[in-house]
């Protein structure tokens, strides 16, 4: 289904779909309604940004769609008076935490930029890729708990660079089929895995080293971040610690014996997220 032709009520069922089957919890119980309202806000645009990326359509399809939602997004800032509904949610929030339009239009951007490359040479460039699909959403949720500061940025930036990467490891097989690898090429000439092996129905050898190489860095690179969490307090240490312990639940999932992201996504479990939540809470970082 096309996101911008849905039902409206049709795509709320979706995005609270989608919503369950985050990694990480999107606003969790535990937070104060408020927050809980405006984390849920931005999670829609957010989604929906993504869905248009990636539903039915051509490549021109697509962006045309990214780019007619980038424009209604503008005018959150400009008139106040945006068309869908999911913009028309988030003006509130907006307007409460001071959310800014480079941080959504970034999402966009990032989605277009999907339409036209669906490869990446280098790490590097996957990292340039994530700054743009990730890092704005953990400076929207330092922004909705006021706790925006040059230093938490930079953890954050590479905490939702590492969740990227990992939820793009659980998806190696559904970003395929979608005509889009992520895993960098100098990754896949190094451990002398071509696209076909990516296409197989199982994992040989070779792209099981490679899934666990690039598991471990993204793993890696999640722990860097992770001291943001000693640096926050309240329900922002709160949430973001269980954004942190989802993204170390799917690396146990990618990790876990048996595991082939080309058979079925690795999915984390809810204990592994609880468990980990607990243990970053009070390290106040991942080990």
């Amino acid at each position: 289904m096309v996101e911008g032709r849905a039902h409206p009520g049709t795509r709320t069922v979706r995005l609270r779909r989608q919503e369950s089957a985050e990694n990480f919890p999107v606003a969790m119980r535990v937070l104060p309604a408020a927050v809980r309202v405006h984390l849920r806000a931005i999670y829609d645009v957010v989604r929906v940004i993504d869905n248009l990326g990636d539903d039915a359509g051509s490549p021109a399809d697509r962006t045309a769609a990214l780019e007619a939602f980038g424009a209604d997004l503008a005018t959150v800032w400009t008139t106040g008076r945006p068309s869908d509904p999911v913009l028309v949610g988030l003006l509130p929030s907006v307007r409460a935490c001071g959310l800014q339009h480079r941080d959504f239009a970034a999402l966009v951007e990032a989605n277009v930029q999907d339409q036209r490359l669906t490869r990446y040479g280098t790490y590097g460039q996957l990292r340039g890729y994530c700054a743009l699909s990730a890092a704005p959403i953990g400076r929207l949720v330092l922004a909705v708990f006021g706790a925006t500061t040059p230093a938490r940025v930079v953890l954050s930036d590479q905490v939702c660079d590492a969740l990227q990467q990992l939820e793009h490891w659980q998806d190696v097989a559904e970003d395929l089929a979608g005509g889009r690898i992520y895993v960098p090429q100098e990754d896949l000439a190094l451990f002398g895995v071509t696209e076909a092996d990516l296409a197989a129905p199982a994992s040989c050898a070779a792209v099981a080293e490679l899934i666990v190489f690039e598991t471990e860095r993204a793993r890696a690179l999640l722990v860097g971040g992770s001291p943001i969490v000693g640096t926050l307090h309240g329900w922002a240490r709160v949430a973001v610690a269980g954004y942190v312990a989802g993204g170390l639940a799917a690396a146990d999932a990618l990790r876990r014996r048996g595991a082939d992201p080309l058979v079925a996504t690795p999915v984390a479990s809810k204990a592994g997220t609880a468990r980990h939540a607990l243990a970053v809470l009070a390290r106040g970082r991942a080990a």
